[in-house]
């Protein structure tokens, strides 16, 4: 049950106070893609590659990923053109189950989902860079994480500046990362004109291969693997109320921006398997430096490791656009929170929700270097809590049409309901698979689980002092 009545307008004003239509759909779908290819591609594939254990099962595995990610995108589509608004995942959980979900949702993405995201890109961005360029020496702690902070500030501080330095700088930034990319694909092409072939497979390996009947047993884990290397174009959904023509562009966005990750992707993995073969991308721990060494011998680390570093700061700056959407629309129902609410309408920018979402990060960041791979875990084990929320976020399409038919909706889903059940269903196995895994892991001596449970218990604490201080409106 809802705990209240929300009824804001379908689509948010553009109003001089707030967020105006200022992104074009080439911004659009850089942000997408930046957003999306992070360091997954290049460490998601020798796993994948070990649980199909065929090249077929292996290219069929992240062809579906991509299938799969248009079916939600299609979802998104219609949620996003139908109530556009700055809030996103926020806005639309607020329509179909009130102000408690969906402060729990802004609170869990604002404490670990987006600035966590943002903290640990800044890490595997400072350890890739540190490689390249090490700052007090190689064996430096402190090394890492100033290139982390650094990347962070300075990204923030261009984002609070102005909507289209950082809308520009994303263009720029993805283009740089598709060219690394389409580098690892020039690597294989280069050994295969010189006449490269990769190791051959271990006869065992190979008979168990060749016999095996049907789908891998493993496929359903690989498919796991796959669909978090897809995650994150729900991203678009906070650049809706700013998207020029958002009612045609929202749609054109998600499809080509998802089209091309999945081209990308299974190119990447061609030039994996054309180079290293089926059994070295299974036995890499390091698949697309070891491509590049065979490829280009000892300079082949110095240019993954830049090329991943940038995959980083791309997505860093991705996030750090959309992740102060959804604080700045909770900072509007929620008077105590009003500070998250300021607009700069001269920018173009949420300015006070980026510089405390970049302070938050900084915090994140500092917890990081005390507590080493801890806290990677810590962020990991909080999965969980984000499939729930995409899960409802699926169902609210669902419930908002048949709450709301009188909405004006743009774009609707195709084959609807199927559609939206296959994607509540993908969600929903995300969901099982992510709770399986945290359960079998410990932090600290404690069950896993109860990262995730803290979050919610904590943001739970603060809705109730956040009511007997100042309801949301309609509570």
């Amino acid at each position: 049950m809802r705990d209240s009545k929300y009824s804001r307008p379908t689509a948010e004003s553009s109003s001089p106070a707030g967020p105006r239509a200022v992104i074009g759909l080439g911004e659009a779908i850089a942000l997408i893609v930046g957003v999306v290819i992070g360091a997954g591609i290049f460490k998601a594939p020798s796993m994948v590659a070990g649980m199909t254990g065929d090249a077929g099962w292996m290219f069929a595995a992240w062809a579906l990923g991509g299938l799969m990610s248009i079916v939600g995108a299609l979802c998104y589509a219609e949620l996003s053109t139908a109530y556009a608004n700055a809030g996103g995942d926020y806005h639309f959980l607020q329509r179909a189950y009130g102000n408690s979900v969906a402060f729990l949702f802004a609170w869990a993405r604002f404490s670990v989902i987006a600035t966590g995201s943002i903290a640990l890109l800044g890490f595997v961005f400072g350890d890739y860079m540190h490689q390249v360029l090490p700052l007090g020496g190689p064996q430096s702690a402190w090394g890492p994480a100033a290139y982390a902070a650094a990347a962070i500030i300075a990204l923030s501080w261009l984002n609070i500046g102005n909507v289209k330095y950082g809308t520009t700088t994303q263009t720029w930034l993805t283009a740089l990362e598709v060219g690394g990319l389409l580098l690892i694909v020039g690597a294989a092409l280069f050994l295969v004109a010189g006449g490269h072939a990769p190791p051959a497979p271990a006869a065992a390996a190979a008979a168990a291969a060749a016999t095996a009947p049907g789908i891998p047993a493993s496929f359903g884990l690989a498919m796991v693997f796959v669909l978090l290397t897809y995650g994150g174009w729900n991203e678009a959904a906070y650049i809706s109320a700013e998207l020029k023509d958002g009612r045609r562009n929202m749609v054109k966005a998600l499809v080509l921006s998802l089209l091309i990750i999945t081209a990308l992707y299974m190119l990447v993995n061609w030039a994996y398997w054309k180079g290293l073969g089926l059994a070295g991308m299974s036995g890499s721990e390091a698949i697309a430096a070891d491509l590049l060494r065979t490829a280009f011998g000892r300079p082949g680390a110095a240019i993954i490791s830049l090329i991943i570093a940038l995959a980083a700061i791309t997505s860093i700056n991705a996030t750090i656009i959309v992740g102060a959407r959804s604080s700045y629309a909770a900072g509007r129902d929620w008077p105590v929170l009003a500070p998250l609410a300021v607009w700069d309408a001269r920018r173009g920018t949420p300015a006070n929700a980026l510089r405390i979402q970049c302070a938050a990060a900084l915090v994140l960041l500092l917890v990081g270097v005390w507590t080493g791979s801890g806290f990677k875990s810590m962020v990991e084990f909080t999965a969980p809590v984000f499939w729930l929320f995409f899960l409802l976020s699926g169902v609210s399409l669902i419930v908002l049409r048949i709450r709301e038919p009188h909405t004006a909706r743009p774009f609707r889903v195709p084959l609807y309901p199927l559609l939206p059940l296959a994607f509540c269903a993908t969600c929903a196995y995300m969901l099982k698979a992510s709770l399986s895994y945290v359960y079998s892991q410990s932090l600290g001596g404690w069950n896993a689980a109860w990262v995730g449970v803290v979050v919610l218990a904590v943001g739970g604490i603060l809705l109730r002092f956040l009511r007997r201080r100042a309801p949301a409106p309609g509570n």
